[in-house]
């Protein structure tokens, strides 16, 4: 009798849910859009309309978004690969790997995501050498690796739990065919964890994305600093709303079909949140 997988708690990521997110998004921005209605409906007869406003404004929003999802993808990308690495050495049978990366993993993965960000603008160089080759670092790149640290501290653990929740017997089974850890590994483990893995990865990708925004507080000019300039810009408080109503949009547009499709893969895979 085929044994059933065991539960995967994705709140273990100690980040809200990209689900629930999506929604809060929805409401707010739906809101938004009210209040917009509202300002339209005021607007002098002197001043350009909010809708026109807003079209004037909206390339310049939208290049910063996409920057977002620039900064959202590479950050999964390596944190993804420096994590698959930690997770993988916290299941190493030497203690002396398994301890260090144990450390790091629960350091980065508790840290505040906008304190590992202000560390790394202030603390990584402006630029470094590469035999002989000077490569500069600029805000953004050191942003991308401020957000990429916490993101390699959820994967190692998403990773490490995958693993674990494999039954040891495989293990056994596996070594009674004289197979190597490694093949073991690669070959039995790792085929069946990855499905179990795949939604809380693709839930921290979410989360990722929403909160690359705080890299406008340490100068980054991303959607939101774009957002904000235009409204100093124009002066007018009841293009408040709007302007934030379209960029909350933007972001609902872009995460709410992960979160369905996260769930879609959580009832294929009978993972349990």
């Amino acid at each position: 009798m085929k044994q059933a997988p065991p539960p995967t708690r994705l709140g273990e990521l100690g980040q809200p849910s990209a689900w629930m997110s999506g929604r809060l998004l929805l409401l707010l921005a739906l809101a938004s859009l009210a209040f917009a209605a509202s300002a339209l409906a005021q607007a002098g007869p002197l001043r350009p309309g909010v809708v026109e406003v807003m079209l004037k404004w909206a390339p310049l929003i939208l290049s910063g978004f996409a920057f977002n999802l620039v900064v959202s993808i590479v950050s999964m990308a390596l944190g993804t690969a420096a994590g698959a690495l930690l997770g993988l050495a916290q299941i190493a049978r030497s203690r002396l790997i398994r301890g260090p990366s144990w450390l790091v993993v629960q350091f980065f993965r508790n840290a505040p995501w906008l304190v590992l960000l202000f560390y790394a603008i202030l603390l990584l160089p402006y630029q470094v050498t590469v035999f002989g080759l000077t490569v500069p670092l600029p805000a953004s790149v050191k942003a991308i690796i401020g957000l990429a640290l916490p993101v390699m501290g959820n994967v190692a653990e998403i990773v490490r739990g995958g693993v674990r929740s494999i039954p040891y017997g495989q293990w056994e089974s596996a070594e009674s065919l004289a197979f190597s850890r490694w093949q073991t590994l690669t070959m039995i483990i790792l085929p069946q964890a990855l499905k179990r893995m795949i939604p809380p990865w693709m839930n921290l990708y979410a989360v990722l994305t929403m909160a690359t925004t705080l890299i406008s507080v340490v100068g980054v000019e991303d959607a939101l600093a774009r957002t904000r300039a235009a409204l100093i810009a124009e002066g007018r408080s009841e293009l408040l709303m709007p302007m934030y109503g379209l960029l909350l949009i933007l972001f609902f547009a872009y995460c709410y079909p992960i979160a369905r499709w996260t769930r879609a893969l959580e009832r294929r895979f009978a993972v349990k949140t």
